[in-house]
């Protein structure tokens, strides 16, 4: 039977039922990508090791090799699911060693990329063989799957429309303590990871830094002992006294700045770029909501305070001393 003309009707993945299909898959990725191997980037379970995808586990089972960055944490994964794929060792320690090894590799056949837990590319080096296939050509093909830090966003509890991952914060104290100060203002929700040992600190810094923002501590997702904690920072200081296990921590982002803050910011930029009185204060009083009349009353009190003389304002200020001018405004 002819196949081709079913591969170019149909995704590989409609035809998974079918005896020949892993011939099927191929074939369509062949055609792909003539004469070019593909890196595979398999997620794997962070804990629960039903937490993996039939495609997950097909490609390991066709690849010729699958490179983990924990072979012990791999082969017990993949002698439950019965497979015999041969696994070679790739993580910080022998990465620069390993990636000749591995591309050569990729001129012969297919790579399958495993993460300790989880997925490739996030907190292992997985990115520096990416980068690698990338430019020698080759095809880096995502198979997703499990990730703990969108699994810990999303039972968080705080906004997810948009988060900034961090990853682990940097064990020196006085690092760390530099890293938050510089993150203090993001607005967005802010993902990191962290060690048992260095759980206290981290929650000590983070309310040094943020103050006492809400946020969840999440603690082994997807196994026996799962915690997900919901509260603030100085309420996770005193419940986690004695920590154990993996964690994630999801806390909110800054709020917003209180409103006269923020005009008196738009003020004093406009200011300095030399905007007249009466444009200024229409300009900031529609992107604040604030009063024209009160953010006028203000400009004029800052302009006071930074002349030479109480009476002595720029030009552009004395157009607005104009009576008519300002009751048009303030109206």
């Amino acid at each position: 039977m002819n196949l081709l003309p079913v591969i170019f009707r149909c995704p590989p993945s409609l035809l998974l039922g079918h005896p020949r299909a892993a011939w099927a898959t191929s074939a369509a990725r062949a055609l792909r990508y003539p004469d070019l191997m593909a890196l595979y980037l398999v997620a794997t379970p962070i804990g629960n090791l039903d937490d993996i995808t039939l495609r997950a586990l097909r490609i390991l089972r066709e690849v010729p090799l699958i490179a983990a960055e924990d072979t012990r944490t791999a082969r017990r994964l993949l002698q439950h699911y019965g497979i015999t794929t041969p696994v070679t060792s790739y993580h910080e320690q022998n990465k620069r060693m390993k990636l000749p090894f591995l591309l050569a590799r990729l001129r012969e056949g297919d790579v399958a990329l495993m993460s300790e837990a989880g997925t490739p590319g996030i907190n292992d080096p997985g990115y520096e063989l990416v980068v690698a296939a990338a430019t020698a050509g080759v095809p880096v093909v995502p198979v997703p799957g499990p990730s703990a830090p969108v699994a810990a966003l999303i039972v968080s509890g705080l906004p997810t429309d948009r988060f900034v991952y961090e990853g682990f914060l940097p064990r020196r104290r006085s690092e760390r303590q530099r890293r938050l100060a510089a993150l203090a203002s993001e607005p967005r929700t802010l993902v990191f990871l962290e060690a048992p040992h260095r759980l206290q600190e981290t929650l000590e810094d983070l309310e040094l830094s943020f103050g006492n923002r809400p946020l969840a501590v999440c603690r082994e997702l997807t196994k026996r002992h799962e915690e997900v904690f919901r509260g603030d920072i100085a309420s996770a200081r005193a419940h986690f006294r004695e920590p154990r296990g993996e964690f994630v921590l999801v806390v909110a982002g800054a709020p917003p700045a209180p409103a006269t803050e923020l005009v008196a910011h738009a003020i004093d930029q406009g200011l300095a770029a030399g905007l007249p009185a009466t444009r200024l204060a229409a300009a900031v009083a529609a992107a604040t909501g604030t009063s024209r009349r009160a953010v006028y009353r203000q400009i004029l009190e800052r302009t006071r305070a930074t002349s030479p003389s109480a009476g002595d304002v720029s030009p552009a200020h004395k157009r607005s001393r104009d009576p008519t001018e300002r009751e048009h405004v303030c109206r």
